[in-house]
């Protein structure tokens, strides 16, 4: 569980976070939307412990995430894993050595010891192979298309068995048919590791079908918080919006399969 209370960042003169408070549910999917750059990635670095805030706090599993420094915090967010924007390959690391890299500095994140070579080849051919890139280990990121080096970001994520998730707009820049695989792979990932899992997007296709929840970023705060169905209905001008953008509901898809 997570549990974010007032939380406040400013950036030299800007205010990007107002007192966002905010409850995510343990092993659901809880979506947060909101225009771009408006600070929704600002709150995922907040709570993988890459910005720290001006004021209010951040609680993982009871744990007061957001007052530890150094080891003390890294012992927390270890067991959290995050697929960036940008998927953020290592350009001069081919993909198994990308996907590899958690297991390598760190080791099992729940024992401490180091992996033997042959475990850690195993558990990257598993992961490559979950996303749909199996046989693209001696590959390097610029061989590969945008759709894949995002499936190639999520390998590398969901390598450790990380219990939260954390998607910094997964779908930007794909193309309908390669943002609707990686929701799929969202889905599967979900009910593979039962993890957590916070997704940012402006995308409310994406969202319908991923989420258990929705949220709306607006004004620097979680404006609502529902499950898909009541947060559609909801009276807001930003909402309405979102709502005549979808022809199809998506999770009719899901629903066929």
């Amino acid at each position: 569980m997570i549990d974010i209370y007032d939380l406040w960042k400013a950036y030299e003169s800007t205010q990007v976070l107002k007192g966002l408070t905010l409850n995510v549910e343990k092993g659901e999917t809880l979506v947060i939307l909101g225009r771009s750059g408006v600070g929704k990635s600002v709150l995922l670095k907040h709570i993988i412990g890459i910005s720290i805030a001006d004021k209010g706090y951040i609680e993982v599993d009871g744990v007061r995430i957001s007052d530890l420094r150094g080891e003390k915090r890294f012992e927390i967010t270890h067991n959290m894993g995050m697929l960036f924007q940008g998927a953020a390959l290592f350009d001069s690391m081919n993909i198994e050595e990308n996907t590899a890299f958690f297991l390598k500095q760190h080791g099992n994140i729940k024992s401490g010891k180091k992996y033997t070579q042959a475990e850690i080849t195993d558990m990257v051919d598993n992961a490559l192979e979950m996303v749909g890139l199996a046989g693209t280990q001696k590959k390097m990121p610029a061989d590969l298309s945008g759709g894949m080096r995002k499936r190639a970001g999520l390998a590398r994520l969901i390598v450790y068995r990380p219990e939260f998730l954390l998607y910094d707009e997964p779908t930007t820049g794909l193309d309908p048919i390669t943002a609707m695989q990686i929701n799929e792979l969202i889905v599967k990932t979900q009910e593979k590791l039962q993890a957590t899992s916070i997704v940012v997007t402006h995308d409310i296709i994406s969202a319908l079908y991923v989420g258990d929840r929705l949220a709306l970023f607006k004004d620097g705060k979680i404006a609502y918080v529902d499950r898909p169905d009541a947060f559609l209905q909801i009276d807001d001008p930003i909402i309405e919006f979102l709502r005549k953008t979808i022809s199809e509901d998506p999770r009719t898809f899901r629903r066929k399969k």
